[in-house]
Formats: structure tokens, sequence, C-alpha cells
């Protein structure tokens, strides 16, 4: 399937087949693309979580509005982002960028005092607003990639990000849930899969200057 095709096909799936499940080599895929995903500055303050515990996923179900999804799917993907922003993040990422492009501290220096200053004048709030666009544009990326693969997929933004947190211990390694993606492939019965896709026009969406 060319590009169009492929987000044609895809739909938010209501109903998972949850006797099938991705091959190492498909999760291998999304995990590339969701390193791979575009982020302001290259400064990655998102983290993959991928569920795959049946036991806990069935506990995480009651806290997402009992969307069978979060269960059923072949994998739950829980985008997270870092609690906070701080100096360690930013020299982490120009430390990367000397040690794989050979880069002179010379060059680098100026860029990573001036990112540090722009993350030290914003709340912690405002660092956390920053993430979390990080986080919807990976979002996006993997919905994509998931098209392409033909993995089926749904996008969910309702549930207890406390909860997953309180679960999955992410308050431990910092972390914080902000999206869900169960992935896998469709139900045969899935009904919503044969609906038509309600779309404006392509000339109602988009203006040309």
């Amino acid at each position: 399937m060319n590009i169009i095709k492929s987000l044609q096909w895809r739909y938010a799936t209501k109903k998972f087949d949850d006797s099938k499940t991705l091959t190492e080599e498909k999760l291998n895929i999304l995990k590339q693309a969701f390193n791979l995903t575009a982020t302001s500055f290259g400064l990655q303050t998102i983290t993959m979580v991928i569920v795959t515990d049946k036991t806990i996923r069935k506990k995480l179900v009651e806290h997402s509005y009992n969307q069978k999804q979060v269960l059923d799917a072949s994998h739950l993907l829980v985008i997270c982002i870092n609690e906070d922003i701080k100096d360690d993040d930013v020299d982490m990422l120009f430390d990367s960028i000397h040690s794989i492009r050979n880069t002179p501290e010379t060059i680098l220096s100026p860029y990573r005092s001036d990112l540090k200053i722009t993350m030290q004048q914003m709340s912690k709030d405002e660092r956390q607003e920053w993430s979390n666009r990080q986080a919807y544009i990976a979002l996006g990326n993997l919905m994509t990639v998931c098209a392409v693969e033909n993995i089926d997929s749904c996008p969910m933004e309702g549930f207890s990000s406390e909860m997953f947190d309180e679960i999955l211990k992410l308050n431990k390694k910092k972390l914080k849930s902000v999206l869900l993606l169960p992935v896998g492939y469709r139900a045969e019965d899935d009904m919503f899969a044969s609906f038509k896709k309600v779309r404006k026009e392509v000339d109602k969406s988009v203006i040309e200057l």
C-alpha cells in the first residue's frame, strides 16, 4: 500500500483480536520509529513504556474508562514525559552530539548554555507542557508507522495518569504518563473497521497562499 492508502486503511481500532501478537520484528520497528521521532532541539524528554503483561494491563483497564483495547491489544504503548527537564538532560544531549559528530565544544558551548537558560526560564508546568507537545509528535509518528506496517492502533487520552504512574511505578523512573497507544490487529467483528472515513474535503482543510 502507498502511504495515502495506508492512512485510509487505519482507524482508531475499537476491538482487537486478542489471539494475535506482534512479532519481535514489528515491535522493533515501533521502538526504532519512536526513538527516531523528531523532537524540539533534539532534546528527547519522552520515553515509551511497552506493557506486555496481561495481569498488569487488566489492572489498568479500570483506570482507562474500561476501554478493553488496553487489555486486548497485542501490546500497550505508554508514552511518557520526564517529570522535569534538568541541566543534566541538556548536557546529555550535547555530550552525545560531541561524541557522535565530533563537534568541538567551542561550537557547542553557547548552544548548550542557551538551551539551559531557555529551560530554566520556564516554570516546571511549562516544561512539562513543552514535553507534552513532543509526546504528541511521537504519537502521530507511531500511528503513521503502524499504518504503513499494517499494525492496528488506537490513540487514547482517556485514562488516569496518576493511577497508571502508580501501577507501572513510573514515579520511580521520574516519568509521567501522558498518552496511550494500544497496538495489534483488529478483530474481524469490529464494525468500526468498515466505516467510511469522515473528513473535510482537502480544499477545506488546506489553504494554499
